[in-house]
């Protein structure tokens, strides 16, 4: 793909002297960056502030990424928005270790599969838009077909009956 080349990064000159450091910054959109309750914000860029050293033999990249999320409230299924920052110590090896280090292909390193899986880890889980939400009203949304019935006087499924003692009623 052409538009990902701007996170594929020479590090020829890296290689050739080793404990040499160069920081780097980077932003791209990543599409399809989800989880079941939150994703990056499609059209949104996630940012990388990178510093790649070189030891010789591999390339550390450490630093900051970070992505804005939208995702629902477990409670009251209302948007929630946020941003994702987390901090990466990730080695580039020519021979990686799978789920451990990445390529280093040739003298150059992509940044994409760092940059997908550290947002990933990052996205939220279990969304809140604020501590104190109460979650759905229930009764807010029941509905009658008779205008005159007062909700008082219609039936509660037993079945439910023992949610009732949890509230104290």
């Amino acid at each position: 793909m052409v538009g990902r080349r701007r996170l594929v990064i020479s590090v020829a000159d890296l290689l050739a002297r080793p404990g040499v450091q160069r920081a780097i910054e980077v932003e791209d959109e990543l599409p399809d960056l989800a989880l079941s309750s939150s994703a990056v914000v499609p059209g949104q860029p996630v940012l990388a502030n990178l510093v790649l050293e070189s030891t010789g033999s591999a390339v550390v990249a450490s630093g900051t990424i970070r992505a804005r999320w939208v995702g629902e409230c477990r409670r009251c299924l209302g948007e929630v928005r946020g941003e994702a920052v987390t901090d990466v110590r990730e080695v580039f090896e020519r021979n990686p270790t799978e789920g451990e280090t990445y390529l280093l292909d040739g003298d150059e390193v992509d940044l994409e599969p760092l940059l997908r899986d550290a947002v990933l880890l990052a996205l939220p889980i279990a969304l809140l838009c604020d501590e104190a939400c109460d979650g759905p009203q229930p009764e807010a949304y029941r509905v009658t077909t008779v205008d005159h019935v007062d909700p008082a006087d219609l039936a509660v499924d037993p079945r439910w009956a023992a949610l009732d003692q949890l509230r104290g009623n």
